[in-house]
């Protein structure tokens, strides 16, 4: 009996192609305080998709309009 291993390697295309296809989203939040007195406070958020994707979710959430349906000015 013999057992094959196998090592899945991915290129970077293959790696950027599935980030692009899923999404991914980072979320940080750092506050630095002293004496109970914030000094410095910063909030990052960085969500990266294809545009296919995000219109795929944003179109889920109700974040699109239809321009036809907008009133016209």
């Amino acid at each position: 009996m013999t057992i094959n291993k196998s090592l899945a390697s991915s290129s970077l295309a293959e790696v950027i192609d599935r980030i692009l296809d899923k999404g991914i989203v980072v979320d940080a939040f750092l506050r630095v305080a002293l004496v109970g007195i914030e000094l410095l406070a910063v909030e990052i958020r960085i969500v990266v998709a294809s545009v296919e994707t995000y219109l795929r979710y944003a179109e889920a959430v109700g974040l699109t309009t239809d321009p036809a349906a907008l009133p016209a000015s």
